[in-house]
């Protein structure tokens, strides 16, 4: 890289301008872009103008497109170039076949390995969920936070074999959650999840399961008549530079959940359906 190109960037503040795996930090933008709807599904992923805007040569944004291919984030077609994938009912309705039965396995193996670190873990997600929950504005926050709390039952479920095929699916859920999050869901998104908790900090394996299963079952239907009806937030494409600015690593607000005693109680009737 020039001297002049190595100046600009300085100067800019760009991603180039840190002393880090540009090949990671160009995939970790790229890929929060396509998560939050920065990128649209159909959005054009043009390699010399990526290069350009973050600071960096064109082999990172290469190597960071083809891993966003390879997890199912971009779609590359012959003479075309390269796409944003579309995320649509026929591509949801996958998606909840599989984590259906894979997060009730993990959630079931959790209720039975679940050791005082990890429940600790999901009451700080679930106080923060609550937190986000009373404000409109943060409902992407909040479909971040809860995407973390699907994460954790899968590390607690102590499977590497479970949380290896899990990994490629965090994306497409959190891709999700932005894309049909709602202000209001908070509540119903926070209750479901509170009794997850309750069965996995009880030990309950198999109210943990059903629980798990419901809880997914429950936002297929929704999610993919968003997607289809064209209502889901597909956010607008930001050409924008990229902030680089640091990474907040503020630690996680600690306060603890009310969990009370006994096993989960699992009501008749779960109520309106939260997004996935």
């Amino acid at each position: 890289m020039s001297s002049s190109r190595t100046a600009g960037l300085t100067a800019t503040g760009t991603i180039g301008a840190a002393h880090q795996s540009l090949r990671d930090r160009v995939y970790a933008e790229l890929r929060e872009r396509i998560i939050d709807g920065r990128y649209p599904s159909g959005h054009r992923v043009v390699e010399r103008e990526l290069a350009d805007e973050l600071g960096v040569s064109r082999i990172p944004v290469r190597e960071a497109i083809q891993r966003l291919e390879t997890e199912g984030f971009i779609a590359a077609q012959a003479r075309k170039g390269a796409f944003v994938a579309p995320l649509g009912p026929a591509e949801a309705a996958d998606f909840f076949d599989i984590r259906e039965h894979l997060e009730a396995l993990a959630a079931s193996l959790a209720a039975r390995r679940a050791d005082r670190a990890g429940l600790r873990t999901l009451e700080k997600l679930l106080d923060r969920a609550r937190r986000a929950a009373g404000s409109p504005r943060r409902t992407r926050e909040l479909g971040s936070v809860h995407a973390d709390f699907h994460q954790q039952i899968v590390v607690m479920s102590g499977n590497p074999l479970l949380q290896g095929l899990m990994a490629p699916l965090d994306g497409r859920l959190r891709r999700l959650f932005s894309l049909t999050s709602e202000p209001g869901d908070g509540p119903v998104m926070c209750g479901e999840h509170e009794l997850l908790y309750e069965a996995i900090r009880s030990g309950d394996a198999d109210a943990a399961e059903r629980i798990a299963r419901r809880h997914v079952a429950g936002t297929r239907a929704t999610a993919m008549q968003m997607l289809a009806a064209g209502t889901a937030d597909t956010g607008t494409a930001d050409t924008g530079t990229v902030d680089t600015g640091t990474v907040d690593t503020g630690t996680v607000d600690t306060g603890t959940v009310d969990t009370g005693t006994g096993t989960a109680a699992e009501p008749t009737d779960p109520g309106p359906r939260l997004r996935p």
